[in-house]
C-alpha cells in the first residue's frame, strides 16, 4: 500500500500501483517497448506558475513513450505551439523531451497520470488519480487560471476543488470564476480526432488562450 505522504504528493511515483488495470497495461507496454518511459507521467513546468493546463491522460505513443505530457503526438503540437504563441512557453516544440522547450508561468498536467487502454480511464481510475491532481493544484500557490481540456478534465478539476459540477457546466469557451482568484477556462481536447472532425479548430483553441492571456495581462 502507498503511504499517505505519497498519495498526497502532487506527482505520482513512476511505478504507481494504485490502479491495477493501468499497472497491467503499463507492464504490457514495457514488455513490448522497454525503451519507452512507461510510467506515471509527471507534470511539466514550475510549481510557481499562475496557469495550469489539465489534459485527460498520457497517450500510449505520446507521453507514455516520452515521459512528458502532450509530447510525442499531435495534441502536443497544437498545445505547445499555442502556448508559445501566447507567451506561456518559449523555444521550439519538437515532440521530444530534449527539444529545449520551456514553459513560462505555466504548468501542464493530466487528470490521470498513467496511460489507459484505448485512452479511456474508468471512473474509478479518474477518482483514484484525483488525489495527485488535488495536491498539484494545492501546491500551486500563485495559481490564477486552469485550462481544462475536455469534459473529464473539467469535472475532475471541479471535484478536486471541492465544487459541485452542476454549478459549472462544461462548454468550449466557457469561463468559470470558481474563487476570487482562480478561473477555469473550458476547451475541447486538442486531440487529432477533435481537430480532424472539426469539433475543435485551431482558432477555437487559440480563442481560449486569448481569453487567458487577456485576463493575466489585466491582473
Amino acid at each position: 500500500m502507498l503511504t499517505t505522504a505519497i498519495v498526497d504528493s502532487p506527482e505520482a511515483p513512476a511505478d504507481c500501483v494504485l490502479c491495477p488495470r493501468l499497472v497491467a497495461y503499463r507492464e504490457a507496454n514495457r514488455a513490448a517497448e522497454p525503451a519507452w518511459f512507461n510510467g506515471a507521467v509527471p507534470s511539466f513546468g514550475a510549481a510557481d506558475a499562475r496557469l495550469l493546463v489539465v489534459g485527460l491522460a498520457p497517450g500510449v505513443r505520446g507521453a507514455n513513450r516520452t515521459g512528458r505530457p502532450f509530447t510525442g503526438d499531435y495534441a502536443g503540437t497544437l498545445l505547445y505551439e499555442t502556448l508559445v504563441s501566447f507567451g506561456f512557453a518559449e523555444g521550439t516544440f519538437d515532440a521530444r523531451i530534449d527539444d529545449g522547450l520551456q514553459l513560462v508561468d505555466c504548468m501542464v498536467s493530466n487528470a490521470v497520470r498513467c496511460v489507459p487502454p484505448e485512452n479511456k480511464p474508468t471512473p474509478a481510475e479518474i477518482a483514484t488519480c484525483r488525489s495527485f491532481l488535488k495536491a498539484r493544484i494545492s501546491a500551486m500557490t500563485r495559481l490564477r487560471g486552469i485550462v481544462v481540456l475536455g469534459r473529464i478534465a473539467h469535472e475532475s478539476t471541479l471535484t478536486a476543488l471541492g465544487l459541485r459540477k452542476a454549478l459549472f457546466p462544461f462548454g468550449h469557451g466557457a469561463r468559470h470564476a470558481v474563487s476570487p482568484s482562480v478561473t477555469i477556462y473550458d476547451s475541447y481536447h486538442c486531440s487529432r480526432y477533435n481537430t480532424n472532425t472539426g469539433r475543435l479548430t485551431t482558432q477555437m483553441f487559440r480563442d481560449v488562450f486569448t481569453a487567458v492571456r487577456a485576463d493575466f495581462d489585466r491582473a
